[in-house]
């Protein structure tokens, strides 16, 4: 088999993967961003658990789906950007429209709570994208490094970047948030931000939950030198 051939072979391999309707149901379940349990899905697709799980094998082997673990929980999300722009297209050509991912976490912990050490929920969100766009983050997923722009930044603010980084742990990573199901900001780096955060009254902690609480000195702070908007 020659390149081409092995290239029509590919592509139609890809097209009937999508072909399935359950299957096309759940890549479109995907397509807002956010990454969602095989649970889930096989709601979205109205299947049972394993026929779900048979449709998700067959979308990961094919390139379309990637799996992420957290804990106990599996999350499945587009494998790329590429994916996307293909289903974008079809649903172009479909003329369909999809309804919005509507979390179910409770209103108290949505807009900022801690995940172990780091802070979570939009809040966390919003910072690791934030840190993304300015460049701080080197690296596209998984873990991170610093770039000097954001080791400048943060070391102005008072975080000590090379001792975070000689800690015994992973400097930075990319932590699947369980309310938005878009990453925040993990690892010891994480970590430093919020004690950074809560030092500086940007933000305070409840003393009987995971809850944060955003201040009015944090939400100006956050949208002057981050450009977040909380």
């Amino acid at each position: 088999m020659d390149v081409d051939e092995r290239a029509d072979t590919d592509a139609a391999g890809i097209a009937q993967a999508i072909a399935d309707p359950a299957r096309a149901r759940m890549l479109y379940a995907l397509m807002d961003g956010h990454a969602r349990t095989g649970i889930e899905l096989a709601a979205v697709a109205d299947v049972g658990a394993p026929t779900a799980s048979a449709h998700l094998a067959r979308l990961k082997a094919a390139g379309l789906v990637k799996v992420e673990v957290q804990g106990r929980h599996r999350y499945h999300r587009l494998a790329g950007p590429e994916v996307a722009q293909v289903l974008e297209g079809l649903s172009v050509l479909a003329g369909a429209r999809r309804p919005a991912f509507a979390p179910s976490t409770p209103s108290r912990l949505r807009p900022a709570r801690t995940c172990y050490d780091h802070l979570a929920g939009e809040i966390g969100v919003c910072l690791h994208d934030r840190f993304k766009a300015l460049g701080y983050l080197a690296g596209e997923q998984g873990d991170y490094d610093i770039s000097p722009a954001g080791a400048a930044a943060l070391s102005a603010l008072g975080i000590d970047v090379e001792g975070t980084r000689r800690l015994r742990r992973r400097f930075a990573y990319d932590c699947l948030d369980w309310s938005e199901r878009r990453p925040h900001l993990g690892g010891a780096l994480g970590a430093a931000v919020l004690k950074l955060a809560l030092a500086r009254a940007w933000v305070t902690q409840d003393l009987d939950s995971r809850a944060v609480t955003v201040t009015d000195r944090g939400r100006r702070e956050l949208r002057t030198r981050f450009g977040v908007e909380i």
